[in-house]
């Protein structure tokens, strides 16, 4: 199981929307829960971010790293951290 602190679960229930048409969580529990479901993944830079999508050969089509954080898949967490969550 990953650990996802406080901080990831609470950015992911703050900003799930962003990626699903309803919220999948309500609680800290239920975002922790579904987060390992679905495997999520927390990187530690915006270069770790542009490396798990060449890894997952997710095609970027040459995007930067800015274009890359706005995809509906990463979600800052706000202290320099990233969540990826395949939706």
């Amino acid at each position: 199981m990953h650990e996802y602190d406080d901080a990831v679960l609470k950015c992911f229930l703050d900003n799930q929307l962003q990626l699903f048409p309803e919220k999948v969580a309500e609680t800290l529990e239920e975002a922790e829960n579904f987060l390992d479901e679905v495997m999520a993944v927390v990187v530690d830079s915006v270069e770790e971010v542009i490396e798990y999508f060449e890894e997952e050969g997710i095609d970027m089509d040459g995007a930067d790293g800015e274009e890359i954080l706005e995809a509906s898949e990463v979600f800052d967490i706000g202290d320099g951290r990233y969540l990826i969550v395949e939706g």
